[in-house]
């Protein structure tokens, strides 16, 4: 963590996006004001709000309105698609049993990611394997979240070319090996008002503090619910408060080893406190699968010349990490 940043930088996109694929993208002013706002975001806080990003207000709103009604239906008709190891971590887990750092988050989800077919990875992606279990109610739940999903892959690969530029590295860096062949996660989230779940299995973390595993995290949140809190370098809570019409965006602990520790992903929890029912829709934007992540030479020259962090498999990172977070419920 950067700083004792007390807000959130907020940054207008729109030249970036704009200008994405010009290949004179780098001599542009107004694009290279964009990048150095992203470069003191994620020196600075690793969180950043983004604006001007072109995806459609409408559907980030739908998204979230289906959300809410899938999470407002009976718990039989969402253990439907209950997760289980057996179905590749993939579907619907109720309140307390994600787990972060061993202790019970109060939320309920449904965990998606990137389908991936059996052998595909060889054994490293064996515990994830298969695809994703959608809903059938509501009845256009899986084409929404397909058509948003297309959407936001779509901004983080220009967000994280203007990231690429503020490192000094080439703008499609985090194309081809490192992340030319994306994987993803997206994480469904409702957060119970805490009356509402039994006390004897309340607890008072929505989720429990942690970074993020991959590359960058899109944050579709409530627009007036205010829960997602991000630790600065004093350990204060800040928080990520609602801002309409824009994405929550943070750096992830692939960053900091690509960057060799220029750019640091950032501890954040969530805690509902307020008496309303939140819903939040997280994207992760990774790299390949089988990517090897390792300190890049352009990083390390500006950080001393050695590497500080050991190569590492990101299919093996998440692997781990998703076979700690999760524990079977009573259902």
């Amino acid at each position: 963590m950067g700083s004792d940043f007390k807000t959130i930088p907020i940054i207008d996109i729109s030249p970036l996006v704009a200008k994405i694929d010009d290949p004179k993208l780098a001599a542009s002013n107004d694009v290279m004001e964009v990048v150095r706002q992203l470069d003191e975001a994620c020196k600075e806080a690793g969180f950043f709000y983004v604006k001007g990003h072109g995806v459609p207000d409408s559907m980030i709103k739908e998204v979230r309105e289906i959300t809410r009604s899938f999470f407002a239906l009976p718990t039989e008709e969402k253990l439907k698609i209950k997760m289980t190891p057996k179905t590749g971590y993939r579907g619907y887990q109720n309140v307390g049993e994600n787990i972060t750092k061993g202790k019970p988050d109060m939320h309920e989800a449904i965990d998606c990611y990137r389908p991936i077919l059996p052998g595909q990875y060889g054994d490293l992606a064996k515990p994830l394997e298969g695809n994703n279990l959608w809903p059938e109610t509501p009845s256009n739940f899986k084409a929404l979240m397909e058509d948003y999903l297309s959407l936001v892959k779509d901004l983080s690969r220009k967000i994280m070319r203007g990231i690429a530029l503020a490192l000094g590295a080439p703008v499609d860096a985090f194309e081809g090996d490192c992340a030319g062949d994306v994987f993803w996660v997206l994480r469904i989230i409702g957060y119970p008002v805490s009356t509402d779940i039994p006390e004897s299995e309340r607890t008072d973390i929505g989720c429990g503090a942690h970074t993020d595993y991959g590359l960058l995290t899109l944050v579709n949140q409530d627009d007036e619910i205010q829960a997602l809190e991000v630790q600065n370098r004093s350990g204060e809570w800040v928080y990520a408060v609602p801002l309409p019409g824009t994405f929550v965006c943070n750096i992830g602990d692939m960053l900091k080893v690509w960057s060799n520790g220029i750019y640091e992903p950032t501890l954040h929890r969530v805690t509902n406190k307020t008496p309303f029912y939140r819903v939040s829709v997280a994207y992760f934007y990774e790299s390949n699968f089988d990517a090897c992540i390792e300190p890049v030479e352009c990083c390390m020259q500006r950080t001393g010349g050695i590497a500080k962090y050991d190569n590492i498999v990101y299919g093996e990172h998440l692997v781990k990490k998703v076979q700690t977070n999760f524990v079977e419920g009573r259902y």
